[in-house]
């Protein structure tokens, strides 16, 4: 079953239950009070007939008979008796039909006082009435044949009605219930004409208002991320081929030239170099490759707890000037923190540490002394620690897409390295809630500032 169909049932059944009980509430309203009028009119003939029949000596119960047989108040197959105390009948309104009735129907009546029941198809009433220390009983009874027949009309019009609104209901429902999902028909539309081939494909936000618009709104979110993840990945491919291609056409040289001529032992020690360069460079490369998709796969796995920044900047210093002693750190405070807290941040040691190694390494490696200055620094919310170098400094091009896998700046070709370090950095430090800038002067150097907000 569609959602239409469902939602359109679902209201239908809804409008129905109301409007059946509606219609059974209005009927039996309608009936009850038929029902207690007719009894009122009935008790009202009853006590009109005993006060003539006792009080007034001129009318004798001929002339009564004849007064209940012409009032404009007759009811249809109306009775009215009168029974003394010994149950004896002494007035009847009809003579040429039978009546029925029982002691027991008297003694009922004379305890109760008013009782309100039915004989046959006849409505009927009992009461009391005491005159000069006696109780005489009144039997009233007669046929609502008017208030039934507006009954059968109001139970008619009720049926008809309640068939014509749940037609209608159902009607309004389906059309409604389209009108009210057309948007989502309209996505659906959409969405299948979208592929891997044209993920900038976006759907129709509509009032960004409604449900179904957030839900466009979130699904073009996805759109984007999947559209980034794709372009990632192209360009991955296609940096991860370049950097292959260029060491394995070098080994592919050395090893035809080798082939080509008989060699001197000096030559072969030099193709033999070469080759052991290129192996060197493609080990380097795979090793960058594979630590940074086991760092993706990793990298949310990993469980986070108080650290301070400031001392995963100091280990990684000593670890890169241990194995590059020809570089140089300084390491300094713009202020010093008032509390621990102010450098405390919530993160993981050793991919803070790996995050400081890159920047470290980099500013020592793209600077003609080999030196690199960092400065921390505190706020109110963050801690702050800027790598300075005075390098080769990046073009604004460039900076766009240097935290990019694989890629690398123009002028940073002939130094070696594979673009992957920065890239790591920026996934490192978005994983931290932080976040890497840069600021650089072509020829004068870079800054690699990472904010990460304290404890």
């Amino acid at each position: 079953m569609t959602i239409r169909n469902r939602i359109a049932g679902q209201f239908s059944l809804i409008v129905a239950s109301i409007l059946i009980v509606f219609s059974v509430v209005i009927y039996f309203v309608s009936a009850t009070y038929r029902r207690e009028e007719f009894y009122d009119r009935l008790k009202n003939k009853g006590r009109t007939t005993v006060r003539f029949l006792v009080e007034v000596k001129e009318v004798d119960q001929k002339m009564l008979k004849i007064i209940d047989r012409n009032t404009l108040t007759a009811l249809f197959d109306e009775k009215v008796l009168i029974f003394d105390e010994k149950n004896r009948l002494i007035y009847s309104s009809v003579d040429d039909q039978v009546i029925n009735y029982s002691p027991a129907l008297l003694n009922e009546v004379r305890q109760q006082k008013d009782i309100e029941t039915f004989s046959g198809d006849n409505e009927l009433v009992g009461l009391v009435y005491r005159q000069n220390g006696r109780d005489l009983v009144i039997l009233a009874s007669a046929t609502d044949r008017f208030g039934k027949s507006k009954l059968a009309n109001l139970r008619l019009t009720l049926g008809w009605g309640l068939l014509g609104g749940l037609s209608l209901t159902i009607g309004l429902g389906i059309f409604f219930a389209g009108q009210s999902l057309r948007p989502i028909s309209q996505i659906n539309d959409q969405v299948s004409t979208i592929t891997a081939g044209n993920l900038q494909q976006r759907l129709d936000e509509g009032n960004r208002q409604d449900e179904i618009a957030r839900l466009a709104i979130n699904f073009n979110t996805v759109l984007q991320r999947l559209q980034q993840a794709f372009e990632q990945q192209r360009s991955f491919v296609s940096q991860t081929s370049h950097q292959l291609r260029t060491p394995l056409a070098a080994l592919k040289s050395e090893i035809q030239l080798g082939l080509l001529r008989p060699l001197t032992v000096p030559e072969h020690e030099e193709i033999l170099h070469n080759l052991s360069s290129d192996a060197d460079r493609l080990i380097g490369l795979t090793n960058s490759m594979l630590y940074l998709a086991r760092t993706l796969e990793t990298i949310n796995q990993l469980p986070f707890h108080p650290v301070r920044a400031d001392d995963a900047a100091f280990t990684a210093k000593d670890e890169l000037l241990s194995a590059k002693p020809h570089y140089r750190i300084d390491i300094d405070y713009a202020h010093m923190p008032e509390t621990e807290a102010d450098t405390l941040v919530d993160g993981h040691e050793e991919l803070l540490k790996q995050v400081w190694l890159n920047l470290f390494d980099n500013a020592c490696k793209y600077s003609p002394d080999h030196s690199a200055q960092v400065r921390i620094s505190t706020d109110a919310q963050h801690c702050r620690i800027a790598v300075h170098d005075n390098g080769i400094g990046i073009t604004e091009s460039d900076q766009a897409r240097i935290f990019e896998a694989f890629y690398r700046a123009s002028n940073a070709l002939d130094y070696q390295g594979f673009g992957i370090g920065l890239s790591i950095c920026a996934r490192l430090v978005a994983l931290h809630h932080g976040t890497l800038t840069v600021t650089s002067d072509l020829g004068k150097g870079s800054v690699f500032t990472v904010s990460l907000p304290h404890l």
